[in-house]
């Protein structure tokens, strides 16, 4: 088996030593000596964070499609996704100016362009909100601002920002939470990035722990997957049952109005209640099984005309 592995397309050697490097591609790939947990570890961290980076490039779009969908984004809270958001651009800088791995934080450039879309369909399908193109521009404005500002912070205040990131984590997902358990419903939002979420936070931990060893952006993720969790509760819990539908049936209506006058039945439905026109039936006992009426002759051949002066 070794004769084949060691003599693979050079290609194929140079991106197996590109992501693991070239010790590790060596000893699983070439002399398959799977018995190496290091090199297993960091070989599993590469094939999780490169999924991870693939997954948060199209995480928050099926909850775009949501949106768009509905032209509306009830239930979707607008000072979360402000401070996830903010959040997300923290971390991505902080991991850049660090020199990290991009697999171990690369998921963070998409979800930050995806939560921009996301603020401004907010706004833009917001009911009652005044001045959306003023509130719509100082989104884009505020985060190029952000963008630039935090390309050129120097490292330890960076640093700080990071640290911020832990309470800013809380504050990002309970104005969801909250709003979640005062309506009783989740709304337009997604159960497919809440999982996505999850899952990141989880892998996230490995990755981070593995590659990275950063107990301030560790503790993020663990703090992140503590409040997804949360709110994948709150979709199971809130999750909109429909209700089984009874079988109609056409049945004689109560009361002793006159039979020959249509009434009105109600029909349960998923949601409520409505009214149903239905034609009264007559009990059996009033039946009288009658035969149709012949159509009438005449009873001769003449016709009669009308004379008109």
């Amino acid at each position: 088996m070794t004769s084949i592995t060691r003599n693979l397309p050079p290609f194929v050697r140079e991106i197996g030593a590109s992501i693991i490097g070239k010790e590790c591609y060596v000893t699983l790939v070439e002399n398959l000596e799977l018995t190496n947990i290091d090199c297993l570890k960091y070989a599993l961290s590469k094939g999780l964070g490169i999924g991870i980076v693939a997954g948060g490039s199209i995480m928050k779009v099926p909850q775009i499609l949501l949106i768009l969908k509905a032209h509306s984004a009830r239930g979707i809270s607008l000072s979360a996704y402000i401070l996830e958001t903010l959040s997300y651009a923290i971390t991505l800088a902080y991991s850049y100016r660090n020199n990290y791995p991009f697999s171990t934080y690369g998921e963070n450039l998409f979800l930050t362009l995806q939560n921009i879309v996301i603020l401004n369909l907010i706004i833009a399908y917001a009911p009652r909100l005044p001045n959306k193109g003023q509130k719509l521009f100082a989104t884009l404005v505020g985060s190029t601002a952000s963008t630039a500002v935090l390309s050129f912070l120097p490292e330890t205040t960076l640093a700080l920002l990071q640290m911020g990131t832990l309470p800013l984590s809380v504050f990002s997902k309970l104005p969801q939470i909250r709003q979640n358990a005062r309506t009783q419903s989740t709304g337009q939002l997604s159960a497919f990035a809440i999982l996505s979420q999850i899952a990141g936070c989880l892998a996230r931990l490995f990755t981070t722990a593995t590659e990275v060893n950063d107990w301030i952006v560790s503790a993020g993720f663990a703090v992140a997957l503590l409040l997804n969790i949360i709110l994948g509760y709150q979709l199971y819990a809130y999750w909109p049952k429909a209700e089984t539908k009874a079988a109609y049936q056409m049945q004689p209506v109560d009361g002793t109005t006159d039979s020959h006058q249509p009434k009105f039945k109600t029909e349960p439905t998923d949601e409520n209640t409505t009214l149903t026109w239905t034609q009264p039936v007559q009990p059996l006992q009033h039946r009288v099984s009658t035969p149709p009426p012949r159509a009438q002759t005449p009873t001769s051949g003449k016709k009669w005309t009308r004379k008109v002066d």
